[in-house]
């Protein structure tokens, strides 16, 4: 069955849906990040269904994942990483570039102490986040490295896809415009797949935006827009999905079938030689299945996040990108609210405010482009005009 979307649902609504949908998918996912789906089975007694503790009680201590206290309703780098780029948006207040993420993205993250709920305390952004984001301050605070060229030699996974969604709001209803501009700041983080997932899960938030949007009609946008091997990556788990109609089922058809393209391997906390380095035939295995729980569960918030959940492997990251396409195509009253409320009180933050600061940037941006678009015409037309 796909979910089908009335035009009732307003900008606010998407984004709420949208960005808190993303934290609370991020929340589920953080305590079985990194492991298999029959070790989350193991570990809790059968599939998670919710919020769960973490993984080792004594998290303090526990190797590989201390001192982090992933579990109990703490949002990740993900979710931190999002709310950076809607505070870069409410700064600049229009479209960003890899220029926004070298003047305030960067700063924000070295410069201003904030709730770190894995840290149950005040520090740095920067404290937390993975070294694959520590690499856009190296390069572009200390390096002075140019930064549309800055993403160039980082290890290529869904770090910079992971916050994109917020571009995806900005540019509700127009995937193209959604994934050029994602292309753009993720230069600053990312490159080759890693930078190509950025944009179109950045097309495919805008495309679940569209007023009558189904899942049918999302998938098609990203892989209009998809290059090398995402696009096959997308086509090839989305085409195995559409065959089951529960995430159980699922599980192993879509890692079998995004494989071939993903460079981690089998043993993802064991990456194989190859892995996260540049190259046209593969993709992050994140965006993918994600989309591809999306279509097993018809679109629904629950099924698609539950299913990236117990996926296991990257399924913070996995959860957070399905949460917020989801999110968006069926507004803030999918994400179950005991799910939303124990996440907020758990990481101590305000998950609806960003959103509707969000939603008002891109009422200010979308002004902003009729206005540009009226003066281009205007000028097009003397310009063309008969002589």
């Amino acid at each position: 069955m796909t979910l089908t979307q009335t035009p009732t649902l307003t900008l606010e609504d998407r984004a709420a849906g949208c960005l808190v949908g993303a934290a609370v998918g991020d929340a589920l996912g953080g305590p079985v990040e990194g492991w298999s789906p029959e070790q989350i089975v193991r570990r809790h007694g059968g599939r998670v269904r919710g919020i769960v503790g973490p993984w080792h009680e004594d998290w303090r201590t526990a190797r590989p994942i201390a001192p982090y206290h992933k579990g109990d309703g703490h949002v990740t780098d993900d979710t931190l990483m999002t709310h950076a780029l809607v505070r870069v948006y409410e700064t600049v207040r229009d479209h960003l570039d890899a220029y926004a993420v070298a003047d305030h993205l960067v700063p924000d993250l070295m410069t201003n102490p904030r709730w770190i709920p894995e840290l149950e305390a005040e520090a740095l952004p920067l404290q937390r986040i993975f070294l694959a984001e520590k690499w856009i301050v190296a390069r572009l605070h200390y390096a002075h490295a140019d930064p549309r060229e800055a993403g160039s030699g980082n290890i290529v996974n869904c770090g910079a896809a992971m916050y994109m969604a917020p571009v995806g709001i900005v540019n509700a209803g127009n995937p193209a415009g959604a994934y050029a501009e994602a292309l753009d700041i993720a230069g600053a983080h990312q490159s080759s797949y890693g930078r190509e997932a950025a944009g179109v899960l950045a097309a495919a938030v805008a495309a679940a935006c569209v007023p009558g949007a189904t899942v049918s009609s999302v998938v098609d946008a990203a892989l209009a827009l998809a290059k090398d091997g995402t696009r096959a990556a997308i086509e090839a788990v989305c085409e195995v999905a559409g065959r089951h109609g529960d995430f159980e089922s699922a599980l192993g058809p879509l890692r079998e079938a995004v494989a071939p393209y993903d460079s981690v391997g089998p043993d993802y906390r064991r990456p194989s030689l190859g892995a996260r380095r540049p190259s046209r035939l593969h993709a992050i295995e994140e965006l993918p299945v994600a989309l591809g729980m999306l279509v097993v569960s018809g679109g629904a918030y629950e099924g698609a996040v539950l299913g990236a959940v117990n996926y296991g492997r990257d399924c913070d990251s996995t959860a957070t990108m399905a949460g917020a396409i989801a999110g968006a195509l069926a507004g803030a009253a999918a994400v179950p609210p005991d799910w939303a409320g124990r996440v907020a009180e758990a990481s101590r933050l305000d998950l609806h405010a960003p959103a509707a600061a969000l939603a008002a940037v891109a009422r200010e941006v979308h002004a902003r482009d009729r206005s540009r678009r009226r003066a281009h015409e205007a000028a097009f037309a003397a310009l063309a005009a008969p002589r």
